[in-house]
């Protein structure tokens, strides 16, 4: 009996150990701080959108404003950011994105809250022009907070979590998944809880809401990195090639000064004669190239992209971003020309982040059963599959496609009453924000077209559309999950950074594309051919996808009981499972 007992205490200390052991350990750390970071990020995302429109009279002028200039900052500057992230210890870079971050988060909610409050006075100052100077502080800091978001991004998601899986592949691709659910669930739930607090009290009280958060979870989310940082000593060595070149020049010198001291000495003395003397052409010149490295920093990261083994990969992914089948405002939008309220699109998000998780699991689940370049073969067939109920929806009963009436007319007219450019969010995911004024006409059913009216709209359309956007989450979530593993595996930790800048400036240009695309034809009745060129370009995407997959796997490309084979010999080699 006395055995026994000891043998259950044993046990039950196993388990409590297991438990405290995990939630100490720096995996569950990392979660914990992306939760924070994260849901700070989506409620400040779907807030500064709200309060935009609210401040410009329920206009969406600043919105669209915001839009194009965060989606254009990431855009150029996408490369020299993740080259900053590149060049400088792991800690220093995630300590500084993370303060820059919340710090203009916070700064820009308390200049939010001035200009709630003081708007009327401001209004009169200067001719309102002090109002004006107002509004592009806002959004430069926001813009500010959005950069500094981006290299935190990079640093977390495609750096610190490599090194933090070791060498086990199967571990990368499990927290990879963990941390796009984390996404999908704070992408659905930080949104209502800031909405209900903004519904019930007032833009300023959000304000001073989101304010206070950042102030607590800025300093919560430096602690855990902290902690992760100490309890993971790989992240204090990065590899570093020009510090590696540098390395071996040092080298060099010192064997030529071993075979030759005196030349050795003469050197020495005229690089100090040279220091006691500097030449001012030598002077000018390093200005200039100074003057010049964010142009080099960005010719030379976008000419690597395309040099990786995976740029057909990351061409694949981008290529997903132009589309208009999406939860974001431009679908909202449109639904609500269809006669969906609120309440059911609010059902059919929560639906999309269901899948959307499903997805992830079933990325993992194809990962060990087909290999890695495999699930994302498996994933394409799967979104495009979904997407043709999105085709069919064009032709069916209910739909506006009506290719008789231009879908360039009024776009003077009409062009600040089509969707804003939303926030963009990590990953790819749009926050909503209130549509009901670009589309009150159609929505309050006051449109001269009476089979406009959302009475009179049957539901099979839409409903086709919504089902297939809904179901394409599950390969779309697999699909993303594979290429970003596949960029974290190939890509030398060198070149992290500005690899994975350059591959959110691809995602980001596809996406305004997009848009522009939204604001030439802006109307309900071009929405059909807006579906038909969205998977004509997710369909090139995925093709590009299995042109590298063939070149990688050869003719066992669908075949997932043999392994995966090592690209063609004019491409660098993938690493293997020593190199993550």
């Amino acid at each position: 009996m006395a055995r026994e007992a000891t043998q259950q205490q044993r046990s039950g200390q196993g388990c409590c150990g297991s438990c405290v052991s995990y939630f100490t350990s720096a995996k569950f750390l990392l979660y914990l701080g992306h939760a924070l970071s994260t849901w700070g990020d989506r409620m400040w995302h779907f807030a500064v959108s709200v309060f935009l429109v609210e401040l410009y009279g329920n206009s969406l002028l600043l919105t669209a404003v915001y839009g194009l200039v965060v989606a254009g900052s990431v855009l150029l500057l996408g490369a020299i950011i993740g080259d900053w992230v590149d060049k400088n210890p792991r800690l220093k870079v995630a300590q500084t994105s993370l303060i820059v971050q919340n710090v203009s988060v916070i700064l820009c909610g308390i200049l939010l809250m001035i200009v709630f409050i003081y708007k009327a006075d401001l209004l009169t100052m200067y001719q309102g022009w002090l109002l004006t100077l107002c509004y592009i502080l806002v959004i430069t800091i926001a813009n500010t907070a959005n950069l500094a978001s981006t290299a935190t991004g990079i640093t977390i998601q495609r750096d610190w979590v490599v090194v933090v899986a070791g060498e086990n592949r199967s571990k990368l691709a499990d927290m990879n998944a963990t941390i796009r659910r984390i996404d999908q669930l704070t992408n659905i739930l930080a949104p209502m809880a800031v909405g209900q607090i903004m519904t019930f009290g007032s833009p300023v009280i959000g304000c001073g809401f989101i304010s206070g958060w950042n102030l607590v979870s800025m300093c919560l989310e430096y602690m855990l990195l902290w902690k992760v940082y100490q309890k993971t000593p790989a992240l204090a060595h990065k590899a570093s090639s020009k510090t590696e070149e540098s390395e071996l020049k040092q080298l060099n010198v010192q064997k030529d000064g071993e075979v030759k001291p005196t030349e050795g000495a003469q050197l020495i003395g005229e690089k100090e004669v040279a220091i006691m003397s500097p030449n001012p052409e030598e002077e000018e010149v390093s200005c200039l190239s100074r003057m010049a490295e964010p142009f080099s920093t960005f010719r030379d990261g976008w000419v690597s992209y395309y040099n990786q083994p995976v740029f057909l990969a990351g061409m694949a992914l981008a290529f997903l971003y132009m589309t208009v089948l999406g939860f974001d405002c431009i679908t909202t939008g449109y639904a609500y020309t269809q006669g969906l309220s609120g309440s059911t699109l609010s059902l059919l998000m929560g639906a999309s982040a269901i899948t959307g998780i499903l997805g992830t699991v079933a990325f993992t689940w194809l990962r060990r059963k087909c290999g890695l370049v495999r699930t994302g073969i498996i994933s394409g067939v799967a979104q495009l599959a979904s997407l043709v109920l999105c085709v069919i929806s064009v032709f069916m009963p209910g739909s506006p496609l009506d290719l008789t009436v231009s879908p360039f007319a009024d776009i003077s007219a009409r062009l600040f009453e089509s969707s804003p450019l939303p926030t963009m969010a990590p990953e790819g995911e749009y926050l909503e924000i209130p549509f009901t004024t670009a589309m009150s006409p159609l929505v309050n059913g006051s449109t001269s077209d009476p089979g406009l009216a959302p009475d009179s709209v049957p539901l099979i359309s839409v409903s086709l559309l919504f089902a297939g956007v809904i179901a394409a989450r599950v390969g779309l979530w697999s699909f993303d999950l594979t290429v970003t593993q596949l960029i974290q595996e190939n890509v030398i930790e060198s070149e992290r950074g500005i690899i994975n800048g350059v591959q959110n400036s691809m995602n980001y240009l596809l996406d305004l594309m997009h848009f522009i695309m939204v604001i030439l034809a802006p109307n309900p009745e071009a929405f059909g051919l807006l579906v038909l060129i969205s998977v004509s370009f997710v369909a090139m995407g995925h093709i590009m996808y299995f042109r590298y997959s063939h070149k990688v796997l050869g003719r066992n490309v669908f075949l997932c009981c043999t392994p995966e084979l090592k690209p063609v010999a004019n491409d660098p080699p993938v690493s293997d499972a020593s190199s993550v």
